[in-house]
């Protein structure tokens, strides 16, 4: 049975999984990749509240007791209301990382690449409100970077020219901090660091999402013993509603050293079924479907 339960719109939630995993190993998660919907970037708060509504019920159904919303734009559109609708369940989301960049900068020129969906919503304008007196945001919503990576161009022409041209007006003005503001735009931090070059601080979330997840997991007492907790490794789920044989292999190459189990499920009306497992141990761990 998973304990924790983390969702995003693709894969852009392993970079926050990677971080959880480093740390605890030991604790069983089911990472659910709604890739019939992604990118969640350009799509109206309404329907990111459904779908993560939705996501949330498959993932307390199949045992989980924390949801980490692995995806900035499902968090600055549907982490209030999910606290609200499902009280009892510990959440963990994602924000920008606006305060860390503030401190960091020199220059007072702050970088922020992020989605569409996370720049207008209230979140972001909340954070930036609140810490980012007297600096200089720049901003860029890096159209089709999302599409590129989930397509597995972490490197390449197309990649690189999104990102060129983000960062090439942002270097010029002086930006020293770079916010990373979508959990997929990690998964391709070594051409970022390549293009920001060596004077750009780059704020990655990830790891401190992964520390305050397992800080809550702590503070409810529903961590494992410590022992297994440092050491063993736990069964890891993968979920999508798109092609398994996709994640399959978007796994392989971005989560070095997991054997996970995978789980075809899609959308019927709001509600998340299971169907043609790859493997049935996997179907039979999270489903409870024979």
């Amino acid at each position: 049975m998973p304990l924790v339960g983390m969702f995003d719109s693709g894969i852009g939630g392993f970079s926050v999984l990677r971080a959880w995993r480093g740390q605890l190993p030991g604790v069983p998660v089911l990472y659910v990749a709604d890739q019939a919907h992604v990118p969640y970037g350009g799509r109206p708060r309404e329907e990111l509240y459904r779908l993560a509504a939705g996501i949330t019920r498959f993932l307390l159904g199949r045992g989980a007791r924390l949801v980490t919303v692995a995806c900035n734009t499902a968090s600055g559109a549907a982490l209030h209301r999910l606290r609200a609708e499902f009280p009892g369940t510990p959440f963990v989301g994602m924000e920008p990382a606006v305060k860390p960049a503030a401190a960091a900068t020199r220059s007072g020129v702050v970088g922020v690449l992020a989605t569409p969906g996370t720049l207008t919503g209230e979140l972001y304008a909340g954070v930036v409100q609140r810490f980012a007196h007297g600096q200089s945001l720049l901003e860029d919503a890096c159209p089709g970077l999302v599409a590129r990576i989930e397509a597995g161009d972490l490197d390449g022409p197309g990649t690189r020219a999104i990102l060129e041209r983000a960062l090439r007006p942002m270097l010029a003005r002086g930006m020293d901090a770079l916010v990373l503001g979508c959990t997929h735009y990690p998964l391709v931090l070594p051409l970022i660091r390549e293009l920001a070059g060596p004077g750009v601080e780059i704020l990655d979330p990830a790891p401190a999402v992964a520390r305050r997840a397992a800080w809550v997991l702590t503070e409810a007492g529903l961590l494992p013993a410590a022992p297994a907790t440092a050491t063993a490794r736990a069964p890891l789920f993968l979920a999508t509603t798109g092609d398994p044989d996709i994640l399959a292999a978007q796994a392989a190459r971005l989560l070095p050293g997991e054997t996970p189990e995978l789980l075809a499920i899609r959308w019927e009306a709001d509600m998340l079924i299971s169907f043609l497992p790859r493997q049935r141990s996997a179907a039979s761990a999270c489903s409870g479907r024979s």
